[in-house]
């Protein structure tokens, strides 16, 4: 696994858990929330910039994503 793989990873594991404590729910949730309403899609697809923002902002924009695919968490 390369090094830029790794680091994706492990950003995703700390969006994730930063996600679930945002919307307080368990990080399974969180997870569970993301793939359903398309939220780890926008971020694996848009990693290249989500990456270099705020978390803040990130989660935000994950919502928003979520959202728009029927997600109701705001």
């Amino acid at each position: 696994m390369s090094r830029e793989q790794k680091n994706a990873i492990s950003y995703t594991v700390a969006l994730i858990s930063e996600f679930a404590s945002y919307f307080g729910i368990r990080p399974q949730q969180a997870y569970a929330y993301l793939k359903r309403f398309k939220g780890l899609a926008h971020l694996e697809n848009h990693y290249g910039v989500l990456h270099t923002q705020s978390f803040s902002d990130t989660i935000h924009s994950l919502a928003q994503v979520c959202a728009n695919h029927g997600g109701m968490l705001r």
